[in-house]
This record gives C-alpha cells, structure tokens and sequence, in this order.
C-alpha cells in the first residue's frame, strides 16, 4: 500500500486523517474499516476501526501485521464513493506521512559521499567509517511535508538539501541480528534531510554534531510505501532543480545496507515501531557534492521512482538572527 497522512478542514478545525491511495483517489482507511465492519454485522464499528485501523500511520504501526492487514482489506472491499471516505487530492491538504516520528537517526552509508567529504577536508577517509555505519539523531519535531515550504534559518548563509531513503520500523526488537533486520521493516519514505552547511561545518569541527546545522527541518513524502510492495534495494534518485535534473544516483547502493543500519542501531537499546532510519545522501545528491546551492524560492524535486517525488519550495531567510555569538562568517 501507499499510505498518506491528510488534513481536512471540518467545523471544529483541521483534522488529521490515515489514507492510503487507490485510482488516483485517496481512501480514508479507518472510514473504510467502520462501514466494512458495519456490513459484517459487527457490533461498534466505528470503535472497532479505531482499535485495529486507528486513523494515524503511527497507531497503525503500533497495530503490527494484524493492523497493516485489516487496512488493507478495507481498502480492497470498498466499493462506491461514499461521502467522507473517498477525497480527491485537491479536496485535502498532504501532509509528511510519518508526522511525528518516534526518532530519527540519520546514517551516513553512501561510500562515495564520505570519500568526497574526506577530499573537500584535505584528509584521508577515516578508517573507522568501515568498521561501522554511523548516524546522527535528528530532532523528530522538525517534520515537513510534501508541498510544505523549506523554513531558511535565520542563522545560515548555506541553505543545503540532502537526497535520501528512509526505512520505518515496523516492528519493536532489542539486539537484531543482521539476518532478521528486514522483518522489523515497515515500508520506506522519501526524505529530504535540510542542512545548514556553515553551522554544521562549525559544529563538526568542534567534534560534535550536527545539531542546528541539521535540527530545524526534514522533510518527507509524498506517500509511505509498506514494505511488500518494494525491495530494500534503492531505486534510481533524480533531483531536480526548478525543472532541470542536477544529479541522478544511477543506481548507487549504500556501502551499509538498511538491514545492517538496522541491526546496529538496535544494539543495546530498544527500537520502536515508528523510529525513522535515514539512508544518507548518495554522492552528488546535495548541493555540497557539486558546490551549486539552492537559493530562495527554488522548487526542488526528489524523483525516487516508485517511492514517489518529494515537492518542497526553499523559503526566504528570515530575519536576523536572535542568536548572540561572536560575529564570524557565518553570522555576518
């Protein structure tokens, strides 16, 4: 299935909804679950859908299997349009499809990027970087969605994005093995790690980071795809700069595939149904890469395929910082 998080408006303010899509049509699939039960004869229909397709991709998850097959049967036996269960994309508003993430952890997989990072810095790759694939944690807090505009910081000169795949985890487990990874995957989501490169240049050279440069968005969308109807294997990334191609993956594989990102991230601690794992960007799929950077008002898009094509607008800077620090490059 490809799941969407959607806002309608009603009486009492906007609302947040579960859909999945379907003939170009997005479904309301806890509606859909409440008028299947209704027509099984089920006693509380409406509260029997909230408990096994509750209208969140996050209480969904938590759901497990049996969840994730009940929505899916609703979504097969529907028929007609019934009023409130069925919208056209311009009736709503898309939101990112995971909105509130129980974490993120963003890794740093793609061998070619770490090399091109290495060489900008005059320094040799680091040894280490082989010896395990390591992530960042970002703020869960700073999700945007498709269509949604890129805030520009006020403390940045270098507004940067960052071209990447991020697993969901579907299932809880503490201490998975490298072998049974792939089982705790839910699905995958196009994702959009925004990055302000002179603040987290300062971070890193402080050897901690990156925090700011990183916490204030990440974006993602269009749709989350569950994880049977596509491979582990990342398709072929585009980006595109206001309708010109900047760069294309051509196929690139990260160095540490998701089931070892997956695995070593679970080591000693608990995974939860709804943790974010993103990918890393592929070599050239930041601005970074290629030294050519975004400025205000440009449309990026993020071709991945069958995964689907993140849309974001970059805004405008905002005001001067409040930020009081030493005037140096970056604030000035």
């Amino acid at each position: 299935m490809k799941l969407v998080t959607f806002e309608v408006a009603t009486p009492l303010g906007p609302v947040e909804r579960l859909g999945a899509l379907r003939g170009g049509r997005i479904v309301d699939l806890n509606r859909a679950a409440a008028l299947l039960y209704k027509a099984q004869g089920k006693t509380r229909p409406q509260e029997r859908a909230d408990f096994f397709v509750p209208p969140c991709l996050l209480g969904l998850l938590d759901g497990g299997k049996e969840s994730l097959t009940e929505a899916g049967t609703a979504l097969n036996s529907l028929k007609g349009a019934p009023a409130g269960v069925i919208w056209k994309e311009s009736q709503v508003k898309l939101l990112a499809p995971l909105p509130r993430p129980r974490s993120l952890r963003d890794f740093f997989s793609f061998e070619d990027h770490a090399k091109a990072g290495a060489k900008r810095r005059n320094e040799p790759m680091q040894k280490e970087w082989y010896e395990q694939p390591v992530f960042y944690k970002g703020n869960p807090r700073s999700i945007i969605g498709p269509g949604a505009t890129i805030p520009w910081p006020a403390f940045t000169r270098k507004l940067d994005f960052e071209f990447e795949i991020a697993a969901v985890v579907g299932t809880a487990g503490r201490d998975i093995s490298v072998k049974n990874a792939r089982k705790h995957i839910a699905g995958y989501i196009v994702m959009n790690d925004c990055s302000a490169r002179d603040i987290q240049r300062n971070e890193m050279a402080c050897r901690m980071g990156p925090a700011k440069g990183k916490d204030f968005a990440t974006a993602m969308g269009p749709y989350f795809v569950t994880s049977d109807e596509v491979t582990a294997k990342i398709p072929e990334l585009k980006v595109r700069i206001n309708g010109k191609e900047w760069s294309r993956s051509k196929g690139a594989q990260p160095y540490w595939n998701f089931d070892v990102m997956l695995s070593h991230a679970s080591q000693g601690e608990d995974l939860l149904p709804g943790d974010l794992l993103g990918s890393g960007t592929y070599f050239t799929g930041c601005g970074l890469d290629m030294a050519r950077w975004i400025k205000p008002g440009d449309r990026i898009e993020l071709d991945a395929g069958p995964l689907g094509t993140l849309k974001n607008v970059v805004g405008k800077p905002a005001g001067k910082t409040h930020l009081v620090y030493k005037r140096t490059g970056a604030y000035a």
